[in-house]
């Protein structure tokens, strides 16, 4: 009897060292799988933000102020010169094809083809080159307009794609409910390159800024001062991407 009252003793003893090596494993492992996630997250998060459209200024500054110090920017490693023209005042206005409601107008953007077509009440009113994201894709689907900067400062990239870009025109940031306002992507004038019908952008639609102007000063919300907010009265005109652009990077 004593003798197996030491073995049923030193087997219970047994048996909760191990249920103390279980829980202790049990312990670490949920541990290391906790920091796991958490880097993975971090990783994830900072991943997403390097592809911003905007990726290092993403609609920090939406004052849409003209900086008169910026003489020069960067795009793809070369230095790039602001040109004199874009700190003039606007040449077109709003009502330059007409007054109509918010509604009766639609922006159409080509992937495929690399187009944009403006519509107003149901007819193309509007039509021109594009450059849609080359290094990481435009995102498709249907928007609106929710606000507009006559200027503003994009930066961000990495490496060899790295840019910084002052005094960027025409800025029309579109949203919906799956690529909310903080992506930072936009359609708005490029100064930088010439090569329009063809993808050249880190996600946003660049347009030649005399394009872009036409388009900034007919979309909605009308212009009023630097930047204009669309408002539950005039939502922005809705922008409509679909396709599929050639040669994105990661696609």
């Amino acid at each position: 009897m004593f003798t197996e009252r030491v073995k049923s003793a030193n087997l219970e003893c047994m048996s909760k060292r191990s249920s103390r090596k279980k829980f202790r494993f049990l312990g670490i492992g949920t541990a290391i799988l906790a920091i796991f996630v958490l880097g993975f997250t971090v990783l994830k998060l900072s991943f997403k933000s390097s592809f911003c459209a905007n990726s290092v200024s993403c609609i920090s500054d939406l004052s849409g102020n003209y900086d008169p110090n910026a003489k020069t920017g960067q795009f793809m490693g070369e230095k790039v010169s602001v040109p004199s023209y874009i700190a003039e005042e606007p040449v077109v206005k709003n009502n330059v094809l007409g007054t109509v409601p918010p509604e009766a107008k639609r922006i159409e953007v080509d992937l495929t083809n690399q187009m944009l077509y403006a519509y107003q009440n149901n007819q193309v009113v509007m039509s021109f080159p594009i450059s849609s994201g080359k290094w990481h894709p435009t995102p498709t689907g249907t928007f609106h307009i929710w606000v507009k900067l006559r200027y503003t400062r994009m930066t961000g990239g990495m490496g060899a794609d790295a840019y910084d870009l002052p005094n960027v025109p025409w800025v029309m940031f579109f949203a919906n409910d799956q690529v909310g306002e903080g992506e930072g992507f936009s359609l708005h004038g490029a100064y930088w390159h010439n090569n329009f019908g063809h993808p050249m952008s880190h996600g946003c639609v660049n347009i030649s800024p005399e394009n872009a102007e036409k388009l900034y000063e007919w979309a909605d919300p009308p212009t009023e001062g630097n930047t204009t907010y669309a408002t539950a009265a005039n939502p922005g005109t809705e922008v409509v991407i679909y396709g599929t652009a050639p040669g994105v990077v990661g696609q």
